[in-house]
């Protein structure tokens, strides 16, 4: 079992959990992920890993509640324990000093995957300049722990109410405006983002980097969900990635399948057993 030492919310249903798993952390590297299952009815979570301490023992994951799993998940509090909780998995982030700036967007919760990124590549020697994007200024999360490891941070939110209105790509066009010397730029965050910022940078010849975590399943290659097109060959995002040239991957063909399970996770949260009670409400 293991323990949940710390849970926070850092905006409307999106937690912060600190997982005592010292095997893990031990073994971390950025761009890593996990695999969970609250209970031995749950089924499989891969979340991308957002921060880790060797030291400590302690890996931070950061969720947001979409469907029944994570809804259990979110229900736990600090003192309870998560029944498995298996990795580091995944490919981990290719890491090295670069002949320019190093740039990570992290788009909603995708800020929190990028955290780990920047401080690796800040320690190797890099500038390193984080975009965060949110819907609003009170989902935008982690920018405290971001402007600790990165040289600028520039926000972006939809409606304005904090830094750049508009979305990521406004600010990553920003740096290309003024004359920033980009070696490669990693985005993470929901597909439709990651896309824009792979359209945005290919006419620049800025190497970009994705990671498709959220198209996971199982996590291990087994089922297939995750697979994608990356220039003329198959990959599976758990077992080969979870980070692909952004330029080469199929996202309309990604996209696509996303939408086939939109409407069965939407039945599964609101779903309410009614066995017991006869058929009523």
């Amino acid at each position: 079992m293991f323990k949940i030492l710390k849970k926070e919310e850092l905006s409307p249903n999106v937690f912060s959990m600190d997982i005592d798993a010292p095997r893990v952390a031990r073994k971390a590297q950025a761009g890593q992920f996990i695999v969970l299952r609250v209970d031995e009815k749950g089924e499989r979570i891969p979340l991308t890993i957002a921060n880790f301490d060797r030291r400590t023992g302690r890996i931070n994951i950061v969720f947001q509640v979409i469907g029944a799993s994570t809804m259990e998940l979110a229900a736990l509090n600090e003192g309870d324990a998560i029944l498995d909780f298996v990795g580091p998995l995944g490919r981990p982030s290719e890491i090295q000093k670069f002949d320019g700036t190093v740039v990570v967007v992290g788009g909603g919760i995708g800020v929190a995957p990028t955290f780990p990124i920047a401080r690796a590549m800040k320690e190797a020697g890099n500038k390193v300049i984080a975009i965060m994007g949110a819907k609003t200024k009170d989902i935008l999360i982690m920018e405290k722990e971001m402007k600790e490891v990165t040289d600028e941070i520039l926000v972006t939110t939809d409606d304005g109410s904090r830094g750049i209105k508009g979305f990521v790509t406004y600010a990553v066009q920003e740096l290309v405006d003024r004359g920033e010397k980009i070696a490669q730029i990693t985005a993470i965050g929901p597909v439709i983002m990651m896309k824009s910022v792979a359209d945005a940078t290919r006419g620049y010849g800025i190497h970009t980097v994705v990671s498709l975590n959220p198209i996971m399943v199982d996590g291990t290659g087994m089922c297939g969900g995750c697979r994608v097109t990356v220039g003329d060959e198959t990959k599976f995002a758990c077992v080969d990635g979870p980070e692909f040239d952004g330029h080469l991957v199929d996202f309309r063909g990604l996209m696509s399948r996303q939408r086939m399970y939109r409407d069965m996770e939407a039945e599964e949260k609101d779903h309410v057993c009614r066995i017991g009670l006869g058929g009523k409400k």
